[in-house]
């Protein structure tokens, strides 16, 4: 069962304005030498004054301009404990670990519907889940390297799979503009222009029927508004990157008007069912594919699960959610309660070990991203 949890407030004290960002980053996917399972287990518990400094964020708006706005954290009570993980069995290597057990979703009546139709595709490589009619959430390191923005993120845009065929007759002055922000998409760009040299009809009548019947997403390109990143992310305010604020929200420029999954706050390991997490995204080895996998956790700590999830750079961003029952009702409802952060290398005891790892949605990330969505703290104070 969900249970309700009162949430601590996050409350906007002051915004800065800063300089506008290089935007010269290079896109990683991949992140190395970051604080691992033993060096989680080190952690000391961070001040009140530590959170206020890791929640304040920076907001990067569509034209380029940039907002630093500190917070104050109200109604939290900071406990005893460090940031614990409990010993589980010990690691395996590779992304993939023995059987590849991913499903690739190719009927459209799945793909076009809930839960799979929330996940969406991020320009710079990675994937994210629709939160709110206008809110995507993601990995902050697709967009940040800790230093500075990546080149991508300069004109970012979001991709939502398509719910109907071409040719059904509706919106048809929209068909130029999706048309141009389509473009904006490097794969999508590349196809368009092997058409247009290619020229003949019958070459048009392929492709057309290429679109609709070889299982292939395809998608409807939105532009972001404005990007909000925790500044716990930052190097030089955590030390190295804080994996535990890998985490960023994307406001769109239109809302979307489809179903979207809302957030929960993320339960231990004991109160799952079979420990089970899921999650799809679009992983790079299968280009132009939804994939869906689910996998029990081997361990947490406080903000972080590790887990063997057959996952690929490319779903990195995605929303990993539950199923659970609503308190006092029938009914069974999902949830999202962390970011796929990826796969990661660290240093254990001197050797190089690997897992995958997503960031827990705690109650004070619950309270930033729902205060991110609603511009006030009114409508998140349960969760």
């Amino acid at each position: 069962t969900w249970h309700l949890k009162k949430i601590p407030q996050i409350v906007s004290e002051r915004t800065f304005s800063l300089d506008s960002p290089k935007f010269e980053a290079k896109t990683q996917l991949e992140l190395n030498s970051v604080c691992g399972i033993e060096c989680q287990r080190k952690l000391p518990v961070p001040t009140l004054s530590d959170l206020k400094d890791f929640l304040s964020y920076e907001t990067v708006f569509e034209n380029g301009t940039r907002t630093l706005t500190e917070v104050n954290v109200l109604g939290l009570a900071l406990g005893p404990s460090g940031n614990k993980t409990t010993k589980r069995s010990s690691r395996k290597k590779r992304q993939i670990y023995g059987t590849d057990s991913r499903f690739s979703i190719y009927d459209k009546r799945f793909m076009t519907n809930f839960p799979f139709n929330t996940a969406v595709k991020i320009s710079t490589g990675c994937s994210g889940i629709l939160i709110s009619p206008k809110h995507v959430l993601t990995a902050a390191h697709c967009l940040h390297d800790g230093k500075d923005y990546v080149k991508g993120s300069k004109r970012l845009r979001v991709g939502l799979m398509k719910t109907k065929l071409r040719g059904d007759g509706r919106k048809r002055k929209g068909a130029k503009r999706n048309r141009r922000e389509v473009s904006q998409d490097p794969e999508v760009a590349t196809e368009l222009k092997r058409r247009s040299r290619g020229g003949g009809r019958k070459q048009r009548r392929s492709g057309r029927k290429q679109e609709t019947s070889d299982g292939k997403p395809s998608f409807q390109w939105t532009r972001v508004k404005s990007t909000h990143i925790p500044k716990g992310w930052f190097k030089g305010v955590s030390g190295d990157i804080a994996l535990d604020y890998d985490y960023a929200v994307l406001e769109l420029k239109r809302p979307h008007k489809r179903k979207y999954m809302e957030l929960g706050i993320s339960p231990t390991i004991k109160m799952m069912p079979g420990s089970m997490i899921h999650f799809s995204g679009f992983d790079n080895d299968r280009s132009g594919q939804l994939v869906y996998r689910f996998c029990s956790i081997s361990d947490e700590s406080n903000d972080l699960f590790y887990q063997y999830c057959d996952a690929e750079p490319g779903s990195t961003g995605s929303g990993v959610y539950l199923r659970l029952k609503e308190p006092n009702k029938k009914k069974w409802k999902r949830k999202i309660i962390a970011v796929y952060s990826g796969h990661q290398w660290v240093d254990v005891n001197g050797e190089q070990q690997d897992y995958n790892v997503a960031v827990r949605i705690t109650p004070l990330k619950y309270a930033q991203i729902c205060f991110w969505i609603h511009g006030n703290d009114e409508n998140c104070t349960r969760g």
